[in-house]
Parts: C-alpha cells; sequence; structure tokens
C-alpha cells in the first residue's frame, strides 16, 4: 500500500475564518495582506443587526458597483468579482459582528455561506480570497 492510499488527501483549509479579533489583530491583518499586495478591507458592523445593514455597510467598504442590489445574489456577484479593487489577492475583515449574532445569527450564517462560495470562485481562478469574521 503506497503513502497515497494510507493517507486520505489533507482537507483545503476553510477561506472564511470566525476568530476572536481585537482592532489591532485586524489591522495587522490587513498590513501583511497590503504587504503582500492583496487587496485589503475591514467591514466594520458595529450595530449592526438586519441584513439591509450588513449588506449595505459592506457594499461601502467593498465599493460595490451602482448596479449592486442589496441582495443576497448581488452580494455574491459583487464579491465573486471585485475586479474594481486592485490587488493579487483580496482579505475582508468583518469586525464587531455581536450585535448580527444577537439579533440576525441567520444573517450572518448566510454571509459566511456566500463568502465560502466567493472563495471557490476565486480558489478556481487561482487568486486568493480569505474572510476574517470576528466571533
Amino acid at each position: 500500500m503506497s503513502d497515497r492510499e494510507s493517507n486520505p488527501p489533507e482537507a483545503a483549509p476553510d477561506p472564511v475564518h470566525v476568530i476572536t479579533l481585537a482592532p489591532e489583530a485586524a489591522a495587522a491583518l490587513c498590513s501583511l495582506a497590503a504587504s503582500l499586495g492583496m487587496d485589503a478591507a475591514r467591514i466594520d458592523l458595529d450595530g449592526c443587526t438586519n441584513k439591509a445593514e450588513f449588506l449595505e455597510r459592506t457594499a461601502e467598504a467593498l465599493a460595490f458597483p451602482a448596479w449592486f442590489g442589496g441582495n443576497w445574489d448581488a452580494f455574491f456577484d459583487c464579491l465573486a468579482d471585485l475586479g474594481w479593487r486592485p490587488g493579487t489577492g483580496h482579505l475582508l475583515v468583518f469586525e464587531h459582528t455581536y450585535g448580527l449574532r444577537a439579533y440576525a445569527p441567520e444573517v450572518l450564517d448566510t454571509a459566511l455561506h456566500i463568502l465560502r462560495d466567493a472563495a471557490a470562485a476565486w480558489e478556481a481562478r487561482g487568486v486568493p480570497f480569505r474572510a476574517f469574521v470576528a466571533a
């Protein structure tokens, strides 16, 4: 039996990380990404408690195009494009998610799924896409 047969392939690391995230850590992540030539954005969700506000803040932070429709499909379409944002890859840092966790956890869950789908779309093109979401 070869090593390949005895050892199953390792799963790819999750491109979306839900972690404890201090402001200093968010700044350090963005600085590191920028030093690697990646586009980095911090999305402040302080006081955000619903889908519309989440999408609005994300659209503003990432300068979504005017055609952004404020719905989940358009959110994915913009994340999977980001052609207006220069860089060798993309890093998104979502801060202060406690309001969503308390009042609209389903919004955050949906956003996490869409972020993973967008990361898969970027991976298929060989472009790094990572998101860090405050726990």
